[in-house]
């Protein structure tokens, strides 16, 4: 009993600390409060709470939601926590999504004081920024249960989310706090959230805070998340998922930038009046961090820039692959793909096929400097000529046969290899106001409403107005790329593509795939298992409750298996 006891105590120490961390308020009887020491704490409140969404959780949160997809690629082993993401050897102690539980918690145990302590309904001004606190607690709610909940299509009646704590109980030395929820129950507290915040806030602030609209953005996502596979889609859900993109879409505060602003948005802050499109960012500026620290900064794993970053995650060759389906660079969607060059050197580097006794065991990519003899190309690899033949001069593309295989490659500079692998810098998260690895993780844009459009009208059936909302996507970044038709054996594939190559690099891809009942197939180069696959039923799609908090939870606290 003691133990027992003193784990609570400890517990409520630590929750006392994390709820007013940053936030000094002078407490006294409510009846006391004028309107504008209301206004005052509310604002300290919410500052607090958007500042937990820095770093520990915004970092954390595109980690767990990217770094287990199929658009990226690690070039050798890592010892940081985000490493687990990549290779799905998750474990109980991963101290980044130990921070991500804690800080989603703190940001929940922050608002709910909030609502607990301040009365709604004395002005519009209260009544919105209680709104804000309540965009963020549901958001806190859905992005937890999408890491620790498994996709809504499978039982969410009895799969268990995480526990709704909706601020402390009275009697803390004897607290006992609920285990679990369902999913079901989970997500059912995130819409009623954003539901209130929709309802409450009243002025648009800007992509950096809580808006009417942020709120209907993610409601769309929800529901979309809740509309299940195509092959057995949920229409109730999936018209909600219309309903709120079109109320994003239709309340005139948001424009697709045009394709060369586009080509530029991750230069741009979140709120900049000049960036139209994203909906709700975690803000990050530059004076929280050192040269140092852009290091650690999530641009600093994609890439290095003036010699700041470690540049040690790619984009994937499978990615790549499909950006070079419309001919050369003519994806707008390029620009977020910096290739390292070594020298300019001409050469020519393809992907091959890894075997050992005859069986295949993953890839692998080859690149050697080209020469020309008699009127033909040729690429030297192990100190042995190559010819290559040319497939597409539109696309420098070319062919090569190589031990019993024949491969299509592209010709082009050398490129800087690490650990064998050619360096594709993924820059969508780096240059924000030409800061090197500075960057706004993004929550919500508006591109994302029209693909959660496409997505809906299709899985109800209606073609024609699944494949105008897709086109809308697809024109601005392939200029003529638009799709001439969707039928039911397509909508998927096309649809999931677009979205794949439009949300890259935004901590969507993961969950994009497991929610529709994909699997995750990651055939292609890079230091995990190449020949894996994840089915969207497997344990390793969800990630496991730090152990370090069920063991200080007061009461039960329910493992993933």
């Amino acid at each position: 009993m003691i133990n027992s006891k003193m784990k609570k105590i400890a517990l409520f120490a630590t929750i006392l600390a994390t709820l007013f961390t940053s936030c000094e308020i002078d407490r006294e009887p409510y009846d006391k409060y004028t309107e504008e020491q209301v206004k005052s704490d509310l604002t300290l409140l919410l500052n607090g709470s958007y500042s937990a969404l820095k770093g520990y959780w915004g970092d954390n949160m595109h980690y767990a939601g990217e770094f287990c997809g199929d658009n990226v690629m690690k070039q050798a082993p890592s010892s940081d926590a985000w490493f687990e993401f990549i290779s799905y050897k998750h474990t109980t102690t991963n101290y980044r999504m130990k921070n991500f539980w804690v800080y989603s918690y703190k940001i929940i145990s922050q608002t709910s004081d909030m609502f607990k302590t301040i009365e709604a309904g004395q002005s519009a001004e209260i009544d919105s920024k209680l709104g804000e606190g309540y965009f963020l607690r549901g958001m806190m709610y859905f992005y937890l249960c999408r890491t620790f909940g498994r996709p809504y299509y499978q039982d969410p009646d009895k799969n268990l989310g995480v526990p709704i704590v909706n601020g402390m109980p009275e009697d803390i030395i004897n607290m006992e706090l609920p285990d679990r929820a369902t999913v079901k129950e989970t997500y059912q507290q995130a819409i009623s959230d954003l539901k209130k915040a929709e309802e409450m806030i009243g002025e648009n602030k800007g992509a950096a805070y809580a808006s009417k609209e942020a709120a209907q953005a993610l409601l769309s996502r929800i529901y979309l998340y809740m509309s299940g596979t195509y092959e057995n889609p949920n229409q109730t859900y999936a018209d909600s998922a219309i309903y709120y993109a079109k109320k994003v879409i239709d309340s005139g505060h948001y424009t697709l930038l045009d394709r060369a602003k586009f080509m530029k948005f991750n230069e741009m802050a979140p709120d900049d009046a000049s960036q139209t499109e994203t909906i709700f960012a975690v803000k990050r500026v530059s004076s929280e961090f050192s040269t140092d620290d852009y290091y650690s900064c999530i641009g600093g794993m994609y890439s290095t820039i003036d010699g700041i970053g470690w540049g040690e995650v790619y984009a994937s060759a499978e990615y790549l692959d499909l950006l070079r389906e419309s001919k050369g660079t003519n994806d707008a969607r390029w620009a977020f793909i910096r290739q390292n060059y070594a020298s300019d050197n001409d050469a020519f580097r393809f992907v091959a096929k890894v075997y050992k006794d005859g069986t295949q065991t993953g890839y692998t990519y080859y690149q050697g400097l080209t020469s020309e003899k008699g009127g033909k190309l040729y690429v030297t690899l192990k100190e042995e000529e190559y010819p290559l033949t040319l497939v597409d001069a539109e696309t420098n593309s070319y062919s090569i046969s190589y031990e019993g295989e024949t491969y299509v490659g592209e010709r082009g500079k050398e490129m800087v290899l690490s650990n064998g692998y050619p360096q594709y810098f993924i820059i969508k998260c780096s240059l924000q106001e030409g800061e090197t690895q500075l960057h706004s993780p993004i929550v919500a844009r508006l591109s994302e409403m029209y693909l959660n459009l496409a997505e809906a009208y299709a899985k109800k059936g209606d073609y024609a107005n699944a494949l105008t909302n897709l086109n809308i996507v697809r024109e601005r970044s392939i200029v003529g790329g638009a799709y001439k038709s969707l039928n039911a054996s397509d909508a998927a594939q096309l649809i999931n593509k677009e979205r794949r190559l439009e949300l890259a690099f935004e901590g969507q891809r993961g969950p994009d795939v497991f929610r529709i009942g994909e699997t995750m197939r990651r055939h292609y180069p890079g230091i995990h298992d190449n020949m894996s696959e994840f089915a969207a039923t497997d344990n390793k799609v969800v990630m496991y409750i730090p152990q370090d908090e069920i063991n200080a939870w007061p009461g039960t606290l329910t493992q993933n298996p």
